[in-house]
């Protein structure tokens, strides 16, 4: 399991318009990485649309937001048009991404139990090390819990 402290996993993924993204890429820069379940479900749009509101705060204190779930490239497009969403969505289909920063596991939902990604966030400071970790996301507050 990932803990603060510890270097981020390298991201070797595709964006919404499937071209390459890593975190290579953004080296020098401090980083919000969420993993979030499922584009256009009512949790994820929340949670989505909070950042989007509050993106220029993150710019302002030199942060890049991006996004991760297992839908395809399609599906992220659509996310990101319905919502206007101005930072890239990774598709990992594969589950690469999610395996290796440790949010794929045992979910349940009404009575049932089935594998999925477990809602986190990763704060990846300017050096590529895990600075915070939030496991409790509030979905429609995001901003605040990450913009202290």
């Amino acid at each position: 399991m990932i803990k603060i402290g510890d270097k981020a996993p390298e991201i070797n993924s595709i964006d919404q318009n499937g071209e390459k993204i890593s975190l290579e890429q953004f080296k020098g820069k401090k980083i919000v990485l969420y993993f979030y379940p499922k584009d256009l479900t009512p949790g994820c749009t929340a949670q989505s649309c909070n950042l989007r509101d509050n993106y220029q705060q993150f710019l302002d204190k030199g942060y890049v937001v991006i996004g991760c779930s297992a839908d395809s490239v399609e599906r992220h497009k659509k996310f990101i048009e319905k919502y206007d969403l101005p930072f890239p969505l990774i598709s990992d289909e594969n589950k690469q991404v999610v395996r290796d920063y440790g949010v794929w596991g045992l979910k349940k939902f009404m009575g049932k139990e089935y594998m999925g990604i477990n809602r986190t966030t990763f704060l990846i400071d300017e050096n590529g090390i895990i600075s915070d970790i939030i496991s409790k996301v509030n979905t429609k507050n995001h901003t605040s819990q990450i913009l202290l």
